[in-house]
């Protein structure tokens, strides 16, 4: 069983910055692709930002400059560094994996969410 273990998420002012982690643990070959989702109130969940096996990101337009994805292979760990964060960002964030079993197959894994809320 693999499992997603995010932190970092809470309460900051607008224009400032937070940084989530999201630690893969349990039994499995390697890590494929991750990503961070987010959830607003009365809204679908939407991607933030992307990162390949190998490295490369993607975000959408209305986030590059202000968020970055980055990952640590040897921690399993996807990481997601937030700045000049503003009110519309308040949502649940969701770590996304896509891991290898041990048997080769991939599986698609998500965090429990962690709360970030913008405001004054």
């Amino acid at each position: 069983q693999v499992q997603l273990v995010e932190s970092g998420g809470g309460l900051v002012q607008p224009g400032g910055s937070l940084r989530l982690s999201c630690a893969a643990s349990g039994s499995f070959f390697s890590v494929n692709a991750m990503g961070w989702y987010r959830q607003a109130p009365g809204k679908q969940r939407e991607l933030v930002a992307f990162i390949s096996s190998d490295g490369s990101t993607d975000y959408p337009d209305s986030l590059k400059g202000r968020f970055t994805i980055s990952r640590d292979n040897d921690k399993n760990t996807v990481y997601l560094q937030m700045n000049s964060l503003k009110p519309e960002d308040t949502a649940v964030y969701y770590c996304n994996q896509i891991v290898v079993t041990t048997d080769y197959r991939y599986l698609e894994v998500w965090g429990q969410g962690t709360l970030v809320t913008v405001s004054s």
